[in-house]
């Protein structure tokens, strides 16, 4: 059986290219966590200089928030009633998740169909009682007639 050489030096040259670029990347992210650790640091020792008996580790890391790409802080809420206001009837999550990312650009990925359906229904969840309404299993979501 014959043997292509071109293509597995070809193959070699392209995965030899990848791994300097990763090892690289790495490298680069080794020194900023060098330096991130030391700025941590001289933060810590400043605190204990200001305050020795401070517990240091009661400090929890700050996560950070990754915005929502079609729709801006608080405006999600106010999408998801007025999408109930034109609906026919009553409504599952899933089906105004679907109803607000219809034509909107990029395409939404499943797991980021999954966080906006959660973050909907976080908003009619502390709307329940007020402005909707759920009723059955899965819970349907209605505006109140009010």
């Amino acid at each position: 059986m014959p043997h292509a050489k071109i293509l597995t030096k070809q193959a070699l040259y392209t995965l030899s290219q990848l791994h300097s670029e990763l090892a690289g990347k790495l490298s680069a992210n080794q020194r900023e966590t060098k330096r991130l650790r030391l700025a941590i640091f001289q933060v810590e020792a400043v605190m204990k200089m200001l305050s020795p008996d401070f517990n240091i580790r009661l400090i929890a890391p700050k996560r950070r928030n990754v915005g929502n790409p079609w729709f801006k802080r608080g405006t999600l809420a106010r999408a998801v009633i007025d999408t109930l206001r034109r609906a026919d009837g009553p409504m599952t999550a899933d089906d105004i998740c679907k109803a607000l990312l219809a034509g909107k650009t990029p395409a939404a990925t499943r797991k980021q169909e999954n966080n906006l359906q959660a973050a909907i229904l976080a908003a009619l969840r502390a709307r329940k009682g007020g402005a909707v309404v759920a009723e059955g299993f899965p819970q349907r979501w209605r505006l109140t007639s009010g």
